[in-house]
């Protein structure tokens, strides 16, 4: 009989159509073998083809779902996903500071599906800059790191600056995700602080990419709750996520972005 799985907590956005999120979160803490907890920040009317509406939760009822969780379940691993407003990412890096959070992958949702960012620029980077400072893996896809920076990001080597600089804001490991730049591959950036290093996949041709930001950070808490390493548990993640790409790249799930086989990415390559 399997003992006691470890927990892990993550706070964002619901997503009605299931694909990201807190949705998407808990099928991956599941899918790693971690049991999932959750603070929801804000609740959306969300399909496949984007955002409709929004309803983001007062700080102080965000903090009190983090609480109940500490209090009773002592997870061991927590993510952020989108935290809906500077208020709510305040709250979040002061409960880090406190070590309320052990083991805080921030992933920086900042950017809408449309383009638009969801914060003003300034108050994204004062808000983000105190919680990267206590987070053990900081997760910003190329709009995100260019957002937090105030300049654009595209190549190899800009992304390896980057990396570098976000580094320098305090978190333990920066991966600099390439996903939004397509070729032969996916290509990561890591930086923990001494040396730089790539995370490869083959590029899988797909419509059904909606959630692989927050699954990819959510997988990243659940191997951190299982006791790896962290550039362990970023590199077993990336396996997962391309996994689970490639097991729904031939889904017809929605008429937009489908949803990745997040089930499926458990699975043998």
């Amino acid at each position: 009989m399997a003992g006691t799985p470890p927990v892990a907590l993550t706070i964002a956005g619901t997503d009605s159509g299931g694909g990201a999120g807190v949705a998407a979160d808990l099928k991956t803490f599941a899918a790693n073998g971690v049991f999932g907890t959750l603070a929801v920040t804000a609740v959306t009317a969300q399909n496949t083809k984007g955002v409709q509406a929004v309803s983001v939760l007062a700080p102080d009822m965000v903090a009190a779902q983090i609480e109940s969780v500490v209090a009773d379940l002592a997870p061991v691993a927590a993510k952020t996903g989108m935290l809906a407003s500077p208020e709510i990412v305040a709250m979040v890096a002061e409960k880090a500071r406190r070590q309320e959070l052990p083991r805080l992958v921030v992933d920086p949702v900042l950017v809408a599906s449309s383009g638009d960012p969801l914060f003003e620029g300034s108050a994204t980077r004062e808000a983000y800059g105190a919680l990267a400072a206590v987070a053990a893996v900081l997760t910003p896809n190329l709009p995100e790191a260019a957002l937090l920076l105030g300049r654009s990001i595209e190549s190899l080597v800009e992304m390896e600056e980057a990396a570098r600089e976000l580094h320098a804001l305090g978190p333990g490991m920066v991966v600099v995700k390439g996903g939004h730049n397509p070729g032969e591959e996916a290509v990561d950036v890591v930086f923990d602080g001494a040396s730089i290093c790539y995370l490869r996949a083959g590029w899988v041709e797909s419509r059904n990419i909606h959630g692989t930001g927050c699954s990819f950070s959510a997988a990243i808490a659940a191997k951190l709750a299982l006791g790896l390493e962290p550039l362990e548990a970023v590199a077993a993640a990336k396996e997962y996520v391309w996994r689970a790409i490639k097991g729904a790249a031939h889904w017809e799930l929605g008429m937009g972005h489908g949803p990745i086989d997040h089930l499926g990415g458990a699975g043998s390559a």
